[in-house]
């Protein structure tokens, strides 16, 4: 933003000496057809950073102005007021310390904080004939950059179809709204989902693989909007019923026995092998050298999900044949 001059000679009085001021600012009421415009310099502004609400086409013969915090103009709301005779600067209760008001009616906030976001009302005065004036009044929406949201949960690990989860999109910011988003996609209107009444909490419920996200929200004013990162929900499933590979199921004596096992869970099963009804050993996978009939029989493929505490178990009949040895028969010759 260019530099701007402040006024020449200015002398900072406090508001409650000159409530007979304010009060001859106010009395003349009378509309003006001057085409005053204001514009935020920069036009997005982030907490903590400053801004000049800049004013255009200020008409002549200005007898003063008094800036406001909101749209209702009076004492409580007053900000600062300039007196162009005697060039007067006049602080009201709504100053904070951070505004500087400058001989072109354009108003300086220092440190932007979330409580200066919203309307600020500029009241000029021009001088008229007599000893009447003209006003007008100008109201002006200051929004503050939407800060990019994130969103935490009640819970990033929810047992598949068990638990409810509630997503918070954060931070709490004021005049804004909330929008969701999953797969990418606006929220679908399902049983599954509910939503506050200002739409910053999304409740899950029953999480299953198809709700599990990834899920973004996103934080909007007139002015500008921010979306958050995706997050997407460590579903806790299964584990869903094992497969043995391969299911080839009749062996010689002499083969090796080769089988793993496979079941589809979060966190990954824990897996174990029995035979015949008696534990064999532990892991995903078993192998048996060489065989022998003894090793027919039934043999268990178990799992365990520790975190859902759910358990499944598949079989596979194993059947070993003794081998048999076909031995070259001797070439006969007709003699």
């Amino acid at each position: 933003m260019g530099p701007l001059s402040a006024p020449p000679c200015t002398e900072h009085i406090k508001w409650k000496g000159l409530l007979v001021t304010a009060s001859l600012l106010n009395f003349w009421n009378l509309p003006t057809t001057a085409q005053v415009t204001i514009e935020a310099q920069p036009p997005k502004v982030s907490e903590g950073k400053d801004v000049l609400l800049l004013v255009h086409n200020l008409p002549q013969n200005l007898t003063g102005y008094i800036w406001y915090k909101g749209q209702i103009r009076d004492l409580y709301h007053y900000i600062t007021s300039y007196v162009v005779d005697g060039q007067i600067i006049i602080y009201g209760p709504a100053y904070s310390g951070r505004e500087t008001a400058y001989s072109n009616a354009s108003l300086l906030i220092q440190n932007v904080t979330r409580e200066d976001a919203g309307s600020y009302t500029l009241h000029i005065i021009k001088r008229g004939d007599g000893t009447r004036g003209v006003t007008g009044y100008f109201t002006f929406t200051l929004y503050l950059e939407t800060p990019k949201p994130s969103i935490s949960s009640s819970n990033l690990n929810p047992r598949e179809a068990m638990e409810t989860v509630i997503l918070t999109c954060d931070p709490e910011t004021p005049d804004t709204s909330y929008q969701w988003w999953m797969n990418g996609q606006s929220l679908p209107m399902t049983h599954r989902f509910q939503l506050s009444e200002t739409n910053r909490t999304l409740f899950l419920f029953g999480v299953t693989k198809y709700t599990a996200g990834p899920y973004e929200c996103e934080i909007r004013n007139s002015g500008s909007a921010s979306r958050s990162d995706p997050v997407t929900l460590n579903l806790l499933h299964g584990p869903d019923l094992p497969r043995i590979h391969p299911s080839y199921t009749n062996y010689r004596s002499g083969d090796n026995l080769y089988l793993s096992c496979f079941a589809n869970s979060n966190p990954p099963a824990q897996y174990s092998w029995t035979i015949n009804g008696k534990f064999q050993q532990s892991g995903q996978n078993l192998f048996i050298p060489q065989i022998t009939t003894k090793h027919s029989g039934l043999y268990v493929c178990s799992v365990r999900n520790s975190a859902t505490g759910e358990e499944s178990s598949t079989s596979l009949t194993v059947k070993v044949s003794a081998s048999t040895r076909i031995g070259l028969l001797p070439l006969l010759n007709p003699t």
